[in-house]
């Protein structure tokens, strides 16, 4: 751990990493329909926006375990710093990207460089004492959702002008996210290093210990659940937004920019309240809960301000994240939570490969007669979270306590300890 003042400082350098980071990608968000369609020249564009962000969630799959091994290997500084300026050199590619072809390069590097949330969250669990990882996960997702509310408007603002600003614009940003990494940010992983074997190559190898740890294996399946169905906001509010209430780029902006507001807010003073009176579990089911209304809402609204008022249950169930991140990191030793953090990663984009592709096809099918089905459907995948918290109903939420035994048994996978804390006594 490092001393005191020094991790308050590097604390509020990842943050401010982290909220740049979203602020480029906010600003490319609400163009990204308008420059397929100029470079494609199709008139419904669908089946390509959905592809576009399972293109970039597949490099994301395949690259953030391999990065967060590599960022427990060599350290979370590097590693952090070359995907940065991978970032800020990609954005320019696609600002000038001639073709689809190359826009789709474009986007396979950003998954690619976009990797880097695994080795970010990394270096918040080495800088953070168990009882402050909540909230510290709480005020990152808040720093995101301060990007949502700055790179959105930029990029509706510019974007009207030409869709391929907000690029330009974005390459900017992640140039002073690199330098600032550069010349602020101390390293944070002193512990052991763990050497990089050709076996990290493998998107899959991360996934093993799920199945080898019992107690842990519900709360993966909830959060790989709340990532699949996350993806429906990310597919279709801009064309279902377009479609069916008539919004522009400008309006697109705002609404992302509403709706990060609202999840910033969400995220920095419910997060830590409510975890410290319900429990991170409480929390989790709280959120969920909001979570699932909004989306069942989406789906019946049929103005654009009924919209605008869903943002705040969608952002309040945005705290669900960083509850079940706090459960889960409680689970895996220090040197092992850049894997961790790699696999749960790696989860999010095996979801975010389907998800896009699965909800733009879903909608693209219905929209003509039922334009809210695949909200309604998300909404339903949702409840499937809900049977796990009978099965956990009671156990308690507490720091992990764990005998020296217990943290030396190997899992079923003979690679990763098993460590018994709340969850394991959920699923006993």
């Amino acid at each position: 751990m490092l001393p005191r003042k020094v991790t308050n400082r590097a604390l509020t350098v990842i943050l401010i990493t982290v909220a740049l980071d979203a602020i480029g990608l906010g600003l490319v968000l609400p163009v990204l329909p308008a420059l397929l369609k100029e470079v494609s020249h199709l008139k419904n564009v669908e089946g390509h926006f959905g592809l576009f962000l399972a293109a970039y969630a597949l490099m994301q799959f395949l690259f953030s375990p391999i990065l967060g091994a590599l960022s427990d290997r060599f350290g979370r500084r590097p590693v952090l710093l070359v995907s940065l300026a991978g970032a800020a050199a990609d954005y320019l590619l696609m600002a000038f990207a001639p073709t689809l072809g190359w826009l789709y390069v474009g986007r396979i590097i950003a998954g690619i460089t976009g990797a880097n949330m695994a080795v970010a969250t990394a270096y918040l669990a080495d800088i953070s004492d168990e009882e402050e990882r909540a909230r510290r996960y709480g005020f990152m997702n808040a720093c995101f959702g301060v990007g949502f509310v700055i790179g959105p408007i930029i990029g509706g603002l510019v974007g009207a002008y030409s869709p391929r600003y907000p690029f330009l614009a974005a390459a900017v940003f992640n140039g002073l996210n690199l330098a600032l990494g550069y010349f602020v940010l101390p390293e944070s992983h002193h512990a052991e290093r763990k050497p990089f074997e050709a076996t990290h190559l493998n998107p899959f190898r991360s996934l093993r210990w799920v199945f080898g740890m019992r107690a842990v294996l519900p709360f993966v399946l909830v959060y790989t659940i709340l990532c699949a169905v996350g993806q429906a906001p990310m597919a279709l509010w801009v064309i279902y937004g377009e479609d069916r209430f008539g919004w522009d780029t400008r309006t697109v902006g705002m609404t992302f920019a509403l709706f990060g507001l609202m999840h910033a807010l969400a995220q920095a003073f419910l997060t830590g309240r409510l975890s410290a009176r319900f429990g991170d579990r409480g929390t989790l089911l709280i959120a969920l809960a909001f979570d699932n209304a909004a989306y069942f809402g989406m789906g019946a609204a049929t103005r654009g301000w009924m919209a605008f008022a869903l943002c705040v249950p969608m952002a309040i169930g945005g705290i669900a994240m960083p509850a079940l991140q706090s459960l889960l990191s409680r689970q895996v030793g220090e040197d092992q939570q850049g894997e961790l953090q790699g696999t749960l990663v790696a989860i999010m984009s095996l979801t975010s490969v389907v998800g896009p592709i699965a909800f733009t096809s879903l909608y693209g099918a219905t929209k003509a007669g039922h334009p809210g089905t695949a909200w309604f459907v998300a909404s339903v995948i949702y409840l499937l979270c809900f049977p796990v918290f009978w099965f956990g109903r009671k156990a308690k939420d507490g720091p992990v306590a764990i005998s020296d035994e217990a943290a030396q048994e190997p899992a079923a996978t003979g690679e990763y300890p098993t460590r018994d804390g709340d969850i394991g006594r959920a699923s006993a």
